[in-house]
């Protein structure tokens, strides 16, 4: 029970947990360590949420400007019948490779539990 506490202490994001005992009406405990599994659950689980979304998104993000880039090229050639999923999923699973995409992905996942 300790350990699982403060491993997901460790996680937490200090102002989700301030914003949980805010919703409730109670005044957070002076020492961190002595909060409860009621709020120390949901504050662990909106923190790691958080972190998949910010993870998604900068996953998300380089793979949407190569559909934009691929869509606008193949517009001014008037390539219009054409989808551009077929032309830009090459580029991005060539791009995922290059970068070295499972590495890098698995190396923030794990950092990211050892913290």
């Amino acid at each position: 029970h300790e350990i699982l506490s403060t491993w997901m202490l460790q996680s937490i994001n200090p102002d989700t947990l301030a914003a949980l005992f805010r919703i409730s009406g109670e005044t957070p405990p002076t020492e961190i360590e002595s909060v409860s599994f009621q709020y120390l659950v949901p504050a662990f689980m909106l923190s790691e949420l958080e972190f998949a979304f910010k993870a998604a998104f900068f996953v998300m993000v380089p793979f949407l400007l190569v559909d934009l880039a691929v869509a606008s090229i193949l517009m001014s050639l008037g390539i219009i019948m054409l989808p551009p999923i077929t032309v830009s999923l090459p580029i991005k699973i060539m791009l995922f490779v290059l970068v070295d995409g499972w590495t890098l992905i698995g190396i923030t996942v794990a950092e990211s539990a050892l913290t």
